[in-house]
């Protein structure tokens, strides 16, 4: 087996389930053999990234180096992150892994590019950690691709007890949360979303799928550049 797919999960055990799914939609598979083998490290013990950012949690980055340990063990010829905020380690997990790590936010790009016009305003829902620290925001400016954020009152109220409300497994609040904090992105000038938390395409499948015809799933596109790279090694 020339190339195989490893994936850092646990960071929701859901959202790695759903990656997995995005994977095997991604690629046009007619039999068992023609899709894209993976290895998966979904350890849920991995400690929560916002609360490490926000400075009341513990460090993640040690249990998130042995998932990558095992991953590289295990053959994997480069490696998926379905964590957004996870990536803000993604340089020092990359010092740390033979099998190049494919970056979410990259792959994010590439799928608006495909899709964006002259105009467009892209909304970000993210979690405040990754908004401080400006995961999406200087990659889209160095795309030259115009954004707009929430306000630290939005993340209060709307997003992040949404997203906890759907770790939590209570889908109907976090997506009503959710959609909420979308609307207010769209109402703002927002002409297209990027759900850039593993919580937010679940949460708007639930409470407002119509959004996601206007949205862009990284996980998505993550899943699609890890079909790339079985395929032709990109």
């Amino acid at each position: 087996m020339a190339r195989l797919v490893g994936v850092l999960g646990g960071m929701r055990p859901l959202a790695t389930l759903d990656f997995l799914h995005q994977l095997l939609q991604a690629r046009a598979a007619r039999r068992d053999q023609d899709h894209v083998p993976t290895v998966t490290w979904n350890v849920p013990q991995i400690p929560d990234r916002q609360l490490a950012l926000a400075g009341t949690g513990e460090d993640p980055l040690p249990a998130m180096r042995e998932g990558i340990a095992r991953l590289n063990a295990a053959g994997a010829t480069c490696i998926a992150i379905p964590c957004n905020t996870a990536h803000l380690w993604w340089d020092a997990l990359g010092a740390h892994s033979a099998a190049p790590i494919l970056h979410i936010v990259d792959a994010t790009i590439d799928a608006l590019r495909a899709r964006h016009r002259p105009g467009e305003r892209i909304g970000i829902i993210a979690t405040r950690g990754a908004l401080a620290q400006r995961l999406y925001q200087a990659r889209l400016e160095a795309a030259g691709l115009d954004y707009l954020t929430h306000s630290p009152q939005e993340l209060d109220d709307l997003f992040t007890p949404g997203c906890y409300a759907i770790k939590a497994g209570d889908i109907a609040t976090g997506g009503r949360l959710i959609a909420d904090a979308a609307q207010r992105l769209l109402g703002r000038g927002a002409t297209q979303l990027v759900m850039a938390c593993t919580e937010v395409p679940i949460a708007l499948r639930h409470a407002a799928p119509q959004l996601l015809a206007i949205s862009t799933d990284p996980a998505q596109a993550l899943a699609r550049a890890c079909v790339r790279h079985w395929e032709h090694g990109a």
